[in-house]
């Protein structure tokens, strides 16, 4: 920790820990910089955050053991806000929050400053609620509806009990802008940069796919994150598909996908950096607030196909570094797809240019600005 945080109590929060993503790897990252403070959450997954962030202090609100008893959180989800506002962070000086939902909501002390990292406004109620009541079809739809008004009402007035508010995009921030009716300043997440270009662990061969000819998504496979769309383009196209990453999507995806398309599951870190390394080129089919796979796949060089939409706005030029494909469909994607590949083959992209994409992102630049911004309203 910082000399000049020393006589700071500290708390990191963050809504869960289950599995890795965007938003973990900002905690991570969080942790390294603020290693003394302890991490608060609803509930974890031991068996991950051992693995994660083993010498991390966890300390998990009273759904816990329920958790652990029933395996699974949703049957939770109404409880949650009463269990994030039941953590008593009394003790502390200066929480910082990493929010995706609810984390945002903790109720504090006068005396203690709240900043929020904010991934997003909680989009299951805001931006996304149409589609959300699509997709919830275990449960009724007035329910969902209902349950949506009551975490609206909550989750703008959690908003106001928030000092500072950080965004991790300049699209972030325009979303707490229009929902909370608060300004915030944008801090983009960090980004490893490779130091070594010749990773070797990965296999010359995945399931038959030559490596180094293949098309890459690393994402959770939720129904939100349109990897079917890639996968019916891909279907279309007959071209190798590699698909890492785990969800409850993963067992429809593997019964549409040909056998061009191969699914990996949850693969390590070193593992995903062997894949990044020796791929042909990277499909992100989705919306992102920001965006953190993209832009680690472009670390090695490797040109991006993105969605036009969200935080790759903010990164991607077309013909530098990669394409947009305008519209989330397989007939969109495949083309763009089309052009992407015509474009490596015909020497388009440099890869030293793509490198150099993500320097602005860096996990130094992070840790300074984090820094810089804590001490400035800690003043």
């Amino acid at each position: 920790m910082s000399n000049s945080f020393q006589n700071l109590n500290i708390a990191l929060v963050h809504d869960w820990l289950l599995n890795i993503g965007g938003a973990e790897k900002v905690l991570k990252t969080l942790h390294e910089i603020f290693p003394s403070a302890p991490i608060y959450t609803l509930f974890y997954n031991k068996i991950f955050t051992d693995r994660f962030i083993p010498d991390a202090d966890i300390r998990p609100s009273f759904l816990q053991k329920t958790y652990r008893a029933i395996g699974t959180h949703k049957p939770l989800l109404p409880l949650l806000p009463v269990a994030i506002e039941s953590i008593d962070l009394s003790e502390y000086d200066l929480v910082i929050s990493s929010s995706v939902s609810f984390a945002k909501g903790l109720i504090l002390k006068p005396k203690t400053r709240h900043i929020c990292y904010c991934y997003s406004p909680m989009r299951q109620v805001w931006d996304w609620h149409a589609e959300y009541k699509e997709e919830s079809h275990t449960v009724p739809r007035l329910v969902t509806a209902l349950m949506q008004h009551f975490f609206r009402i909550w989750d703008r007035l959690a908003s106001t009990r928030v000092d500072d508010f950080i965004a991790i995009s300049e699209n972030v921030r325009q979303r707490i802008r229009k929902y909370y009716g608060r300004d915030s300043t944008v801090i983009y997440p960090p980004v490893e940069i490779p130091e070594i270009e010749n990773w070797k662990t990965c296999p010359e061969y995945v399931e038959g796919l030559k490596i180094g000819n293949y098309f890459l998504v690393v994402s959770r496979l939720f129904k939100h994150k349109n990897i079917d769309i890639a996968v019916g383009a891909f279907n279309k196209l007959e071209w190798p598909l590699v698909v890492i990453g785990d969800g409850p999507e993963l067992n429809r995806l593997k019964k549409r996908a040909g056998s061009n398309i191969k699914f990996l599951g949850y693969q390590t870190d070193e593992a995903v950096r062997n894949y990044y390394a020796k791929c042909f080129a990277f499909i992100m089919p989705q919306e992102e607030d920001f965006g953190i796979t993209p832009l680690e796949a472009m670390s090695f060089g490797k040109p991006v196909l993105a969605l036009k939409r969200g935080g790759a706005l903010e990164y991607m030029q077309e013909g530098i570094n990669g394409e947009f494909f305008e519209y989330p469909t397989e007939e969109v994607l495949a083309d763009g797809a089309r052009r992407l590949k015509e474009g490596i083959e015909a020497g388009k992209y440099n890869a030293e240019i793509i490198k150099k994409t993500t320097e602005r992102f860096s996990a130094e630049r992070f840790r300074e600005e984090i820094i810089n911004f804590v001490s400035a309203v800690r003043q």
